[in-house]
């Protein structure tokens, strides 16, 4: 069990990380430091975590996948938009760099937590 659960937060940390690059890299408005990328990375998992618990939780009684996956791609924004204001060696300047933004660390994470959803099922069967 515990190895799942660290495959679980290794892969999210991973994809986290992964779109943060990629969104310095891609996007002309989004500036990100290297001590910048450790600290936001752990911030916005543990603000991504919250949010998700109390939406999935406490909000939604029964959700489908349709709704699960709104919901992941709602807790991104709002935990992009807290950690940007939280660290200082990432900025995102306007509305424009916020949205791709926000879809690649989605896409980046959702693509993580599949893979390593996969290794936890591999490791079921070994």
């Amino acid at each position: 069990m515990l190895a799942r659960w660290g495959i679980r937060l290794a892969s999210s940390l991973i994809g986290i990380a992964a779109g943060l690059l990629l969104s310095a890299a891609v996007i002309t408005n989004v500036s990100l430091s290297a001590a910048a990328l450790v600290e936001a990375t752990l911030i916005f998992w543990l603000v991504h975590f919250v949010v998700q618990v109390i939406a999935l939780r406490v909000l939604i009684r029964q959700p489908s996948i349709s709704l699960a996956g709104l919901l992941a791609l709602l807790s991104t924004v709002i935990a992009l938009i807290i950690v940007t204001a939280i660290v200082p060696g990432l900025k995102i300047h306007g509305i424009k760099a916020y949205l791709p933004a926000t879809l690649i660390i989605w896409a980046t994470t959702a693509l993580s937590d599949t893979i390593g959803a996969r290794k936890i099922r591999a490791s079921r069967r070994d």
